[in-house]
C-alpha cells in the first residue's frame, strides 16, 4: 500500500502544483522520484509529528494542499490535539496519511500498533476516514480526498497487501463497493482486514453459505444507505477489521442501529481486545492471537448458524 501511495501522490503534485508532502522522519527513500521532481515541496519535518501537524495546517491555511504521512500511531494519537483544532476546526484540506495500521508493526511492539486510531479520530467534526482494502483502492481514495477538499484521515496498510481489485474500483468516499453479493450473510471488510473478509467468502461459500463481500473502506461519513439495506434484509452482518472493537466501525454500525430502532443481535464483530498487546511477533501471528483469521472467524459464524 505504501509504494502505491508514493505513485500516487507523486504523480497527482506533477498535475496539481498545490500539492505539498510532509513525512515525519520517514519514506526518504519511499519518494525519491517525488523529491526529484518536487524539491521545493517536500519537508522532512523530523521526529516531531505535531510539529509538522501545525505546518500543514499552515501550508492550508495559504492555500497548498498538504499531505502528511508517516507510521500509524505517531500521525494520528500523537497529533490528536493538533489535528483537532488546527485542521478539524477551521476545516482546512489537509489530509493525514497513517502507514502500518493496525498490527502491520506488531513485531515492534505496542508502541508501534494502531488500534485506536478510527476511535480517536471518528470523534472529530468534519474529518473523513478512509481505509482502503487494497493498493488500487488507496489511489482511489487519494484522489478523492484530494478532490473533496476536505479534511481527510487514510489509514493504509504497510505492504504485500494482497491485491483484490483486478481492475480501477468504484470508490466513492461513503459508499462502500460490493464485491460479491450472495443471501445469507454480510462479510465486512475494513481497509487491510478486506483480504482476511475475501478468504472468509471462499471457506463459507464451500459449506453453502453464500456472502455478501463488502469492502467497507470508508469508516466516516458512514454508508448508511448500505448499512439500512443490510439490516431490511435480516442477514447476519460480520464486520471484520484490524482494530479493536471499542470504537471501530463494527461499534459504529452498532450505535447506528440503536439509533434507527434496527435490532443489532444479527451483527457479529472481529477485532481487537481492549488490552495492550504486550508480545512481540509478526502481523499473521498477532492477528492469530487475538482470533483476527479466516479459520477462526468462519468457525464462529458457523456457530451462529447451527443455533
Amino acid at each position: 500500500m505504501r509504494n502505491e501511495f508514493a505513485k500516487t501522490v507523486t504523480k497527482l503534485a506533477k498535475i496539481k502544483k498545490d500539492v505539498v508532502l510532509l513525512a515525519g522522519d520517514i519514506g526518504n527513500r519511499l519518494f525519491d522520484n517525488f523529491k526529484k521532481n518536487n524539491p521545493e515541496r517536500f519537508y522532512n519535518c523530523g521526529v516531531a509529528e505535531a510539529n509538522m501537524t501545525g505546518v500543514a495546517s499552515g501550508l492550508a491555511s495559504s492555500g497548498f494542499r498538504p499531505i502528511t504521512y508517516t507510521i500509524t500511531p505517531f500521525n494520528t494519537a500523537r497529533c490528536f490535539e493538533q489535528i483537532r483544532l488546527d485542521i478539524c476546526y477551521p476545516n482546512l484540506p489537509v489530509i493525514i496519511v497513517g502507514t502500518g495500521s493496525g498490527l502491520s508493526y506488531a513485531s515492534l511492539g505496542a508502541t508501534h500498533h494502531s488500534m485506536e486510531d478510527i476511535s480517536i479520530l471518528k470523534t472529530l467534526p468534519n474529518l473523513q476516514i478512509l481505509c482502503p482494502g487494497d493498493k488500487n483502492e488507496v489511489t482511489e481514495a487519494l484522489l478523492c480526498a484530494y478532490n473533496s477538499k476536505k479534511p481527510t484521515y487514510i489509514r493504509l496498510g504497510k505492504k504485500g497487501e494482497p491485491i483484490i481489485h483486478k481492475k480501477k474500483p468504484n470508490f466513492k468516499i461513503g459508499k462502500s463497493i460490493i464485491l460479491k453479493k450472495g443471501k445469507d450473510i454480510a462479510l465486512l471488510g475494513v481497509g487491510n482486514a478486506l483480504p482476511i473478509a475475501t478468504k472468509c467468502e471462499e471457506i463459507l461459500n464451500l459449506k453453502n453459505i453464500k456472502s455478501d463481500l463488502v469492502s467497507f473502506h470508508t469508516a466516516k461519513p458512514l454508508d448508511e444507505k448500505l448499512v439500512k439495506k443490510l439490516f431490511k434484509s435480516n442477514k447476519l452482518i460480520v464486520v471484520i477489521e484490524e482494530h479493536g472493537l471499542l470504537g471501530g466501525v463494527g461499534s459504529s454500525i452498532l450505535e447506528w442501529a440503536n439509533e434507527n430502532k434496527f435490532d443489532s443481535r444479527n451483527v457479529l464483530r472481529f477485532g481487537g481486545p481492549d488490552k495492550f498487546l504486550t508480545g512481540c511477533g509478526n502481523q499473521t501471528e498477532a492477528r492469530n492471537f487475538i482470533g483476527l483469521n479466516p479459520k477462526k472467524i468462519c468457525n464462529k459464524v458457523l456457530k451462529y448458524f447451527q443455533n
